[in-house]
């Protein structure tokens, strides 16, 4: 799920820069988000989710997805956006807009792997099998002598 959010707000700041260097116009946002694309916290969103569910440790499989889904989203739904109304080009072909795909999904795949290692051994020490309850740790200072009670000093 961070890397979907990563994903989304990455995304978001990609079709700011094309919006700011006059690249595309969004037309439709929503409300509260000047010129943000729906589909950044919708159908993107659940995509980047189940992609990574899915392709995460096979990088080759997680490329060549996205790489398609991309290509997918630029030179079929991106036009069909256009013709909606939605998503104007300006000054941006479908090759230019492509351009942003890889190193952005590159980024994706590199923040998942780096929250998983950031995760891992903190979950690790966490459940360690080393970690006792009270109830669990002996009662007795020397082990050999159940009569022996410990130190209390």
């Amino acid at each position: 799920m961070p890397a979907a959010l990563f994903a989304a707000i990455t995304t978001i700041l990609i079709i700011d820069m094309g919006v700011t260097l006059n690249c595309w116009v969004i037309k439709e946002s929503i409300y509260p988000l000047n010129e943000v694309l729906p589909l950044s916290f919708g159908t993107f969103l659940a995509f980047q989710i189940w992609i990574l569910k899915y392709t995460y440790g096979r990088f080759w499989i997680y490329a060549v997805t996205e790489v398609l889904l991309g290509f997918v989203f630029i030179f079929l739904v991106q036009p069909w956006l256009n013709l909606q109304g939605i998503w104007v080009q300006i000054n941006a072909t479908n090759f230019l807009a492509y351009l942003p795909v890889i190193p952005h999904f590159i980024s994706v795949y590199l923040y998942q792997m780096w929250q998983e290692d950031a995760l891992v051994p903190a979950m690790k020490k966490l459940f360690s099998p080393k970690l006792q309850t009270v109830a669990t740790k002996p009662i007795y200072k020397d082990e050999d002598d159940p009569g022996s009670l410990p130190d209390r000093r």
